[in-house]
């Protein structure tokens, strides 16, 4: 009779039990998992609370600055006079508001606190459709919530909840889950790269970002002087490339333009008589090669100042002069 040998498993390496299950993860996981170690600690729940100190609302937000600055979305903090401010770490604070800026639904509030977990923001220039992003929330004050997805598309508009068109927004198919507004959205690094803003209920997989290179912009002034002022055109914006013929023929020493796709009745852009089709290179001095060129100079100059810019209208370069207007609240 021949003996019948115990197989034993640790003989055969293709059914050998894995000691360590990080060695079976792909690199994606990996990335969403990095990612969410990284960011999770900075991630809050924020409790909007009435005057009567009832709670009427509720989101997440994001640590930016160990002292307690914390970033979330406008039409979160909009309704409240005071928050509860909880981290992922168990810890709870008072918050207060410092400033909203509806036009981009970004609120920063405040909370008393010294070497807090904060995130690192990244540059949402460098971004690009089909990359990795991560959703990260706060809801309902339990622990973090994850998801993941690509970028579907960029340079998006979306009207906000209290009638803002807010521009250049980042389209994702990464599930924001009730409660998560005002949460980052993160690259594979764990770098902020935007703040969820919101959902269409109806549509599978569109959910909506700020992006961060708008949102350092906003916070800084809603910071140092608790509101943002802009000037206002009444243009809807689109970035492009510049066709290589367009580039040659013109002698241009940019790649990129934003194009006018719509220009708002009885608007300074209407008075200057800017078109729709018109693509913008310049404003005065300065090179307009995206839309948040544009947004970057409204912001940081002053409105009811003429200014010139440099337009390419049915091929031809042409100089228009307007006069931005302060945009209202």
């Amino acid at each position: 009779m021949i003996p019948i040998r115990q197989l034993d498993i640790n003989d055969s390496p293709s059914i050998k039990p894995a000691l360590d299950d990080t060695a079976l993860f792909d690199a994606y996981s990996q990335a969403v998992v990095g990612a969410a170690e990284k960011i999770s600690p900075s991630v809050a729940n924020i409790v909007v609370l009435n005057k009567d100190h009832k709670p009427v609302g509720e989101g997440s937000g994001l640590v930016i600055t160990p002292d307690g600055y914390i970033l979330t979305n406008a039409h979160v903090a909009a309704s409240g006079n005071s928050f509860k401010v909880s981290l992922n770490d168990g810890r709870a604070f008072n918050g207060r508001i410092v400033g909203s800026d509806p036009p981009t639904d970004t609120a920063v509030i405040r909370i008393s606190g010294s070497d807090l977990p904060s995130a690192s923001l990244g540059d949402s220039y460098r971004l690009k459709v089909g990359q990795l992003v991560i959703a990260i929330g706060n809801p309902f004050g339990f622990q973090c919530t994850v998801t993941a997805g690509v970028i579907s598309a960029l340079g998006r508009s979306l009207r906000s909840q209290t009638g803002h068109l807010i521009e250049n927004i980042i389209q994702t198919d990464a599930a924001l889950n009730p409660g998560s507004s005002g949460g980052p959205l993160t690259d594979s690094r764990g770098l902020v790269i935007g703040m969820n803003t919101a959902v269409i209920f109806p549509a599978q997989g569109l959910c909506f970002a700020i992006p961060v290179n708008t949102i350092k912009r906003v916070v800084n002034m809603l910071i140092n002087q608790g509101h943002v002022s802009r000037g206002y055109l009444g243009i809807i914006l689109q970035t492009i490339p510049l066709q290589r013929r367009m580039v040659r023929t013109l002698n241009l020493h940019q790649e990129n333009g934003v194009i006018i796709l719509e220009v708002a009745p009885d608007s300074p852009a209407q008075k200057a008589t800017l078109q729709a089709r018109d693509i913008i290179l310049r404003i005065g001095d300065t090179p307009i090669t995206s839309m948040d060129d544009m947004h970057r100079f409204l912001t940081e100059n002053p409105s009811g100042k003429e200014y010139s810019l440099t337009v390419v209208r049915y091929g031809t370069l042409i100089q228009i002069a307007v006069r931005p207007e302060e945009a209202a609240d």
